[in-house]
């Protein structure tokens, strides 16, 4: 059992460290498209490590399935929903940062 709880927190830890990750580049990355690759990747590893994490440490079977259906609902809309917001934005004309442009 000690096993079990050593990886769930290391799991857990590395989720929150990728979501952590993901709110800096948030922050500092200059435009639309970095932005929203930074958070598309680590939203994704994330959340599955946290739910990964979850589920080691989950006594019955019926919240088991549960955070199944959720990590792989979040497997499947995640990355679609980050490639439509940027082909979204891509075919409204926000611009590509280039080096040297200002921050938007």
């Amino acid at each position: 059992m000690i096993v079990l709880e050593v990886l769930s927190g290391v799991l857990l830890t590395g989720g929150a460290l990728f979501l952590l990750s993901g709110a800096v580049g948030m922050l500092r990355f200059p435009d639309f498209y970095t932005r929203i690759h930074a958070v598309g990747v680590t939203d994704s590893a994330g959340a599955g490590l946290v739910l990964l994490g979850l589920l080691l440490r989950t006594d019955s079977w019926g919240t088991a399935v549960r955070l199944l259906i959720i990590l792989l609902f979040m497997a499947l809309t995640s990355p679609t929903a980050t490639h439509v917001l940027a082909h979204a934005a891509r075919r409204d004309g926000v611009p590509v940062w280039r080096e040297g442009d200002p921050r938007r």
